[in-house]
């Protein structure tokens, strides 16, 4: 008998080529009327033709996000909120400026519309994640999930080939730990195993041709059912690591995601046969066991690192990595042991195989 919980996450999604459009309309339909628009520095330009869009709406700009949302950012940001007597959010770019508007959100209550520009699937969940003094602390609560999301792949034209390629195994990397979940289930499955394929179908292509928008619409689907898959059940050994190498050593987010994915599927081969049979069957493969070469091979076919070293992290720094991971681990079908998350990580820093 097959028993399992489901809990579906409240949550408004618009998938449509020219959705930007839309944004008008959908912070009224939240009764908002004074809204703060959140990037980042660099994309700051796409802010503003938010904020045009907006017209009155817009009571300001906010592109101070950055990568892994240090507090200080964050409390930046929510004087900015707070002084411009702002009653929604609107976050548009990837992970760190939706990560902004969670940290907004976390304390203030205001709602926040998000228009995600990468692959990173963070606008799904309810999970934030902030940083302070070199440890990157991450939790759930609903009030950060946003209640709209638009997508619209052709904001996702601009995102260089290498970013895509990046950005879209970091959000593989959500659906394949949601097949092994402690609260897996039959739904959450589903959606994963179609997030993984998506994902491997659409970013070779993008990565031949960026301006291929039947790719870009692919990878933008796999991307939400992947954000889905993580808001819907929890994390395991892959995000700790990851969490971990970001928050203390500022390794890129997605880049680690990517090189780690292949170590972490690896390490959970033989304690989730059946998760890992999934992943490697999305990747044309057959069984468990190829699930890790798979995503390896799929990594070097899309010219991603495939060392930690190769992204800046130092080889002194990996025993620390270890440790802080397995000093208060997540869920995990295998173990969570010391020594072996060392050796796993002492060959991801090489880029050893893992055939």
């Amino acid at each position: 008998m097959l028993d399992f919980v489901y809990q579906a996450l409240p949550a408004r999604v618009i998938f449509q080529t020219g959705a930007l459009a839309r944004l008008p309309d959908e912070v009224q339909r939240l009764g908002a009327r004074r809204v703060l628009v959140l990037t980042t520095p660099g994309q700051r330009p796409l802010g503003e033709k938010a904020a045009q869009a907006l017209g009155p709406l817009a009571a300001g700009i906010c592109s101070e996000a950055v990568m892994h949302v240090p507090s200080e950012a964050a409390q930046a940001a929510r004087a900015q909120a707070e002084q411009l007597s702002a009653d929604c959010c609107v976050a548009i770019g990837g992970g760190s400026t939706i990560g902004l508007g969670k940290a907004i959100a976390l304390t203030s209550s205001l709602p926040i519309l998000a228009v995600p520009t990468t692959y990173a699937g963070s606008e799904m969940t309810p999970i934030y994640g902030m940083t302070e003094n070199g440890l990157k602390t991450t939790g759930r609560d609903l009030r950060v999930l946003p209640k709209t999301v638009l997508y619209d792949p052709l904001l996702t034209r601009d995102l260089p080939a290498a970013l895509s390629a990046a950005s879209g195994m970091n959000a593989m990397a959500h659906a394949v730990e949601a097949l092994y979940a402690q609260d897996a289930n039959p739904i959450v499955s589903l959606m994963a195993e179609e997030a993984i394929r998506s994902l491997a179908r659409a970013l070779p292509a993008i990565v031949a041709d960026i301006h291929d928008d039947a790719a870009r619409a692919d990878a933008l689907y796999g991307a939400w059912l992947a954000g889905a898959c993580l808001g819907a059940v929890g994390m395991a050994l892959h995000h700790k690591v990851c969490h971990t190498l970001g928050g203390s050593f500022n390794l890129p987010h997605a880049q680690t995601h990517a090189i780690m994915l292949p170590y972490t599927a690896h390490y959970n081969q033989t304690a989730a046969p059946k998760a890992l049979q999934r992943v490697a069957r999305a990747l044309g493969g057959d069984t468990a066991a190829q699930a890790g070469a798979l995503l390896m091979a799929l990594n070097r076919s899309l010219g991603l690192p495939w060392s930690l070293a190769q992204i800046g992290m130092p080889e002194d720094g990996v025993g620390q990595a270890a440790k802080i991971a397995t000093e208060n681990p997540y869920y995990n079908p295998r173990p969570v042991l010391h020594d072996d998350v060392l050796a796993m990580l002492q060959r991801a820093w090489r880029g050893d195989s893992v055939a």
